[in-house]
């Protein structure tokens, strides 16, 4: 069997991995730039850009690929999916239109509303025609969130009391973002704690990864600028020391209801990876956002887990034969730390030459660029190490030995997995909730 996989990223790298794992699957990739642990997993490559549909098609075409595998978020929303299907090729991702659940935060609070899905926040979406409303608004909620109405690399949300103090730089950020985006969503600000549910859909049933946390700030103890997600962790009973099995189950039940929603909205069948984003408050589980691909990177955590071949998942997926399925997962703890350039995100630095250590951790590539003299970062976060254990400590331990051992230009967050931080959540949801 062969498929395409689209992306360069570590999200991609354990993919790949996961993918080969089944000995009928060979993998024809497409990246960005050189990702040599995908590039070591595959058959063939193809460097070039996501939004060249063109070169895309071609080289599916050319490998005789039976359905493509689409990684990062930027290629489903200039329709590759939609391109590929046009030749006849199927794919784990959704089409342009459905794309919009990630692309459109807009177009997901809307849906959510018009359905009367619960775990939508207070919220209200302004554009330029709008935007003098925005304080009757802002007057009936406490606290206030602001989010570009586009894809931002999740760079672009501010939160106040850590982006902002004021409404009035609330007001003056909606219009900063209506200079670049047709519409900007602001919504009240929600208090509790943040977890990843990770779903896989054929439009009919719906499948959960366990459940993940991702720490989005740059530094420890959860400060700093928003980054792409500098680690995450999941536990071995595949929940979260502050999450309940129910709490779980209130995050599938509004995935489920989107899923039927789309159908209802669209009449066209949503496949592939949902993503939800969601929080525990005290007043139970509410939707941040929901991504329309794995997340990166609590791709790494979920995947090396699975004990049912992801590539016959796929081929259910495709033919709606989900509900089939039983997918199960092993019961192992999981920390994942990424290597990121010093001055990362806001001002990285580029083309330096990093080089890795063996150790007991699971290495997955990012941001980086393969050359004849060795590894070098482009940017972006760089390599992910991904620590297994039979509890959270030894998970921990693995992927902080191997993370530290990287020599060059980087940092890393020490304290992802560890009980200090991890009991700091434990004790916030205790003070909200009981």
């Amino acid at each position: 069997m062969n498929i395409l996989l689209l992306g360069h990223g570590a999200r991609e790298n354990v993919i790949a991995e996961t993918i080969r794992k089944s000995s009928y699957a060979k993998l024809f990739s497409y990246m960005k730039s050189n990702n040599p642990g995908i590039a070591a997993l595959s058959e063939k490559i193809e460097i070039g850009s996501y939004s060249d549909m063109d070169k895309v098609k071609d080289f599916a075409k050319k490998n005789n690929v039976d359905f493509a595998f689409i990684g990062p978020e930027d290629s489903l929303s200039f329709g590759v999916v939609d391109v590929l299907q046009s030749e006849g090729i199927d794919a784990i991702g959704p089409v342009k239109m459905l794309a919009k659940l990630e692309t459109s935060k807009s177009f997901t609070r809307n849906l959510l509303q018009k359905h009367e899905i619960e775990g939508n926040p207070k919220f209200m979406v302004f554009g330029k025609e709008n935007i003098d409303e925005i304080d009757d608004f802002l007057n009936i909620i406490e606290g206030i969130v602001v989010k570009p109405d586009g894809l931002t690399g999740g760079k672009g949300v501010k939160v106040q009391g850590d982006h902002f103090n004021t409404k009035e730089e609330a007001v003056a950020y909606c219009k900063e973002v209506l200079e670049k985006h047709e519409s900007v969503v602001v919504e009240e600000k929600l208090d509790g704690e943040e977890f990843s549910l990770q779903c896989l859909t054929d439009g009919k049933t719906v499948l959960s990864f366990p459940a993940v946390q991702d720490h989005k700030r740059a530094y420890e103890d959860d400060k700093g600028p928003n980054t792409g997600g500098m680690g995450s962790y999941s536990c071995e009973n595949l929940l979260l020391p502050f999450l309940k099995k129910e709490h779980v189950n209130e995050a599938l039940k509004i995935t489920k209801k989107v899923v039927d929603a789309i159908y209802s909205e669209t009449g066209t069948y949503y496949k592939g990876i949902m993503y939800g984003g969601f929080i525990l408050t005290k007043d139970g589980v509410k939707l941040i956002e929901y991504n329309a691909r794995f997340g990166d990177p609590e791709a790494m955590n979920v995947l090396p887990l699975l004990k049912t071949e992801l590539a016959g998942i796929c081929q259910a997926i495709i033919v709606q034969d989900l509900g089939k399925l039983k997918i199960e997962f092993k019961k192992k703890a999981t920390v994942c730390k990424y290597a990121v350039p010093e001055g990362y995100p806001d001002n990285p630095v580029k083309n330096e030459k990093i080089e890795i250590q063996s150790s007991n951790a699971k290495i997955y590539y990012a941001s980086v660029d393969k050359k004849q003299d060795g590894l070098y970062m482009t940017g972006s976060r760089a390599v992910a190490f991904l620590g297994i254990g039979d509890n959270l400590e030894e998970a921990e331990k693995i992927a902080e030995e191997a993370v530290s051992k990287v020599k060059g230009k980087v940092f890393h967050r020490k304290d992802i997995g560890t009980k200090e931080l991890i009991g700091k959540k434990v004790e916030h949801i205790k003070r909200i909730v009981d």
